[in-house]
């Protein structure tokens, strides 16, 4: 039998790394470093798309925005990116924020310093070369985080992490009643997670996006809202902040 020394420094360790494995997952975490997760504003929502680019939904979603006077912003993994530069550049073009969501969608919270670097690398470098714009977002894949990111992030690239405070669980082909549920609770304040893409596969089903923006975006301006892409919420922030 171990002793109290031993059992103490196992129990220590196993609470360590629940706290990890809590922080590196849950979106709400700030333990591996500041995220976003509001617009900060009640009056605003920031639409989030994540995966693509995807030809067979992307544009459909972008005329869908375009129509409702919105902007969103797109996570784009690099090699979709570098599938679709011309698509990329037009995400840009038409008013809406490019982020970094990787170059080939890993859980990083498995991967170590240098491949996160490589990933992220690898994604602004498809993302400069489509659309000539670094980008300031971040999302990580499935949300999983790991102690390193945050300071690649903010050193190497001068950007942030952004989270979530909605997710409509979209990434399963679906039809779109079950999406629009989950959206009900989306509302001022809200950074909300869809996707336009299957980072599986170039050119994912994601049909049941569209319909069930067709549904909320009418829906939310009634109610007010303004919806913003993350460089509008960051400036709006710079703006409000106690010179």
């Amino acid at each position: 039998m171990g002793s109290n020394f031993e059992w103490v420094g196992l129990g220590g360790a196993c609470a360590a790394g629940a706290v990890y494995a809590w922080g590196s997952m849950v979106a709400s975490s700030q333990i591996l470093g500041r995220t976003w997760r509001h617009t900060g504003d009640a009056r605003t929502i920031a639409l989030t798309f994540d995966d693509g680019p995807n030809p067979t939904v992307t544009p459909a979603l972008l005329d869908l925005l375009e129509r409702h006077g919105a902007k969103g912003t797109f996570f784009a993994v690099g090699n979709h990116v570098r599938a679709f530069p011309k698509l990329t550049a037009e995400i840009l073009q038409r008013g809406h924020t490019l982020g970094n969501h990787t170059e080939s969608h890993p859980r990083l919270n498995l991967c170590s310093p240098s491949r996160t670097r490589e990933e992220l690398d690898r994604c602004a470098e498809a993302i400069g070369e489509a659309a000539n714009v670094k980008t300031k977002w971040m999302r990580p894949p499935y949300g999983y985080r790991n102690p390193w990111l945050d300071g690649i992030v903010r050193d190497r690239f001068n950007s942030s992490v952004v989270m979530w405070t909605r997710m409509a669980r979209d990434w399963a082909v679906t039809e779109p009643e079950p999406v629009i549920q989950r959206l009900r609770r989306a509302g001022g304040g809200d950074i909300v997670v869809l996707h336009d893409g299957d980072h599986r596969v170039l050119e994912g089903r994601r049909g049941h996006i569209v319909a069930a923006l067709e549904y909320w975006l009418p829906r939310w301006k009634d109610q007010g809202l303004q919806f913003l892409s993350m460089d509008e919420v960051h400036m709006k922030s710079e703006a409000t902040r106690p010179a």
